[in-house]
């Protein structure tokens, strides 16, 4: 039996970098090597439980679609034929297996953990002079009432998110959350790159209305 795909963000899962390249991989799984399944799994379990999540009701739906995926591989890698990247195969495994979930389920997401896996209180933004970096400690530790605000904006992005049509919802989440690029994602979501601009700017301006509008009740409050 498969383990069970989790997300546990306080460990550094690998990633795709410390992974060898495709050939070595698909050649290895169709060996039945168990050691570079499991790598396999911890590099790439985190981003399709967040993908799932944009089309499935819960965390456990999610987790469901994740082990479904992996089973789905691990049957299929025999029949893999490097038209597109692994990362991308297993994707779109993901991908339709979330969309048939979700159909069934009559989805209503739960996206509370949809956020980036970086911590932005310990690692250094791009606005930062040490962008990239890590803070052994906070360079200004954050009111028990700025904590408050922070996680009920994020509760109500995440809702926010939810809301969104599913096309544009997974768009977003794979760009924004996952930071794949435009390219991948038309690739991973066989659409156009016309049809992926359009999706992301319409998911994000909506996004961007429900934050104004959060701020502002904020304010007047």
């Amino acid at each position: 039996m498969l383990p069970v795909a989790t997300v546990d963000t306080a460990d550094a899962a690998p990633t795709d970098a410390a992974l060898p390249a495709d050939a070595v991989i698909v050649a290895r799984l169709r060996d039945r090597d168990e050691a570079m399944f499991a790598a396999l799994l911890d590099a790439w379990s985190p981003g399709l439980l967040r993908a799932a999540r944009a089309y499935v009701r819960d965390e456990h739906a999610a987790q469901d679609v994740v082990q479904e995926t992996w089973l789905g591989v691990v049957r299929g890698i025999g029949s893999f034929e490097a038209r597109s990247s692994l990362r991308t195969w297993v994707y779109r495994i993901l991908i339709n297996r979330a969309k048939t979930r979700g159909q069934r389920d009559a989805r209503s997401v739960p996206v509370d953990d949809l956020a980036p896996t970086v911590d932005p209180a310990r690692f250094r933004g791009p606005d930062d002079p040490y962008a990239g970096g890590w803070w052994t400690f906070p360079e200004v530790w954050p009111s028990p009432e700025e904590v408050a605000v922070a996680a009920e904006t994020r509760r109500y992005l995440a809702a926010a998110l939810a809301e969104l049509p599913d096309r544009q919802r997974i768009v977003v989440t794979l760009r924004d959350v996952e930071g794949y690029s435009s390219d991948e994602v038309c690739n991973l979501l066989s659409i156009s790159m016309a049809n992926q601009r359009v999706l992301l700017h319409r998911g994000r301006a909506a996004l961007r209305a429900a934050l104004e509008t959060f701020l502002t009740k904020g304010a007047v409050r």
